[in-house]
């Protein structure tokens, strides 16, 4: 019987790689590069050749490993179908029959965020629960969503893509995605700074953020936390905003926990509780009891999601 998975994170510049128990016991992590050169031909023989030397240097039989999973920074189908991943140079390629060939054993792959979000559901915030959507408020707003423990993925592997929901029609700055008024330029890192910016300049509040040279998501929760009244306002504001999209994903997935992850989520309760407020405030009736928990695994979400896709939890 396979006793060990591997679990791949795949990012612009580093590939973050785990070795697994099948029970989920995180055995040994390590990085390699990322070679984006030459679009991106390196990567996946590169992650076979690091796979394969930790098989021979820890003498682990063939039929002791179930796997390989692995998570990119793109939208993935649910054959396994890549349609594009600009930072690692890829177009339409198949990641799924790809590796297999190079590595020799199985392979699921899935989008960066959805393996995360799974990760957290194996071993992270949303232990205990098989219906879950994560939210990762970081640079900018990602998510992941799990349905009955398997990640959903969409006809063009854009499953999960919460952070360009359009939260403000009125918006007159474009978002990365190229439309306006998206979740993620209100509730991101950047986008508190954004609401941190609008705040002071409609307003003559005193404030410490305005003794700063440049203000950082962290100093408003820091601020807000300290009771300054300003800073108060612009984190109701992002939790108002926050609170009210995730209320309308609940109409249409029903989970049982939302994981909040990210840079953004190491505020801590100051947000949880306030985006839970006005959740409930939004809800539909049925979705009101939705639970909310911060992310525990960090940077290791996607490296657990990974290993655990590819064990069909």
């Amino acid at each position: 019987m396979a006793k060990y998975v591997f679990g791949v994170d795949v990012g612009g510049t580093t590939v973050k790689m785990g070795l697994f128990t099948v029970e989920g016991e995180l055995l040994d992590k390590w990085e390699i590069k990322t070679r984006t050169e030459d679009g991106g031909k390196n990567v996946l023989p590169d992650i076979a050749d690091s796979i394969k030397e930790v098989i021979e240097s820890k003498k682990l039989a063939k039929e002791d490993v179930e796997g390989v999973g692995i998570g990119v920074p793109g939208p993935v189908k649910e054959d396994g179908t890549v349609l594009k991943c600009v930072n690692l140079g890829w177009g339409i390629l198949n990641v799924e029959d790809e590796l297999e060939k190079l590595v020799g054993y199985p392979v699921k792959a899935g989008n960066d965020a959805n393996v995360a979000a799974l990760g957290e559901m194996w071993q992270g915030g949303g232990k205990g629960h098989s219906n879950l959507v994560m939210v990762t408020l970081g640079t900018g707003v990602g998510g992941g969503i799990i349905l009955n423990g398997k990640m959903l993925f969409g006809v063009n592997g854009a499953g999960g893509e919460i952070g360009h929901i359009c939260v403000d029609d009125s918006e007159t700055e474009t978002c990365g995605c190229g439309n306006k008024g998206c979740l993620e330029q209100y509730t991101s890192a950047t986008g508190v700074v954004r609401l941190a910016g609008r705040a002071m300049a409609a307003s003559d509040k005193k404030s410490t953020l305005r003794e700063l040279e440049a203000i950082t998501a962290k100093d408003v929760f820091d601020a807000a936390k300290a009771g300054d009244e300003l800073a108060l306002e612009i984190v109701d504001t992002q939790a108002r905003i926050l609170g009210r999209a995730l209320a309308q994903i609940a109409c249409v997935v029903d989970p049982e926990i939302f994981v909040i992850g990210g840079g953004v989520s190491k505020a801590g309760s100051i947000l949880t509780d306030s985006v839970k407020k006005y959740f409930e405030h939004y809800a539909f009736h049925a979705c009101r009891q939705t639970k909310f928990a911060l992310a525990q695994l960090g940077n290791d979400a996607g490296i657990y999601g990974s290993a655990c896709s590819i064990l069909g939890r």
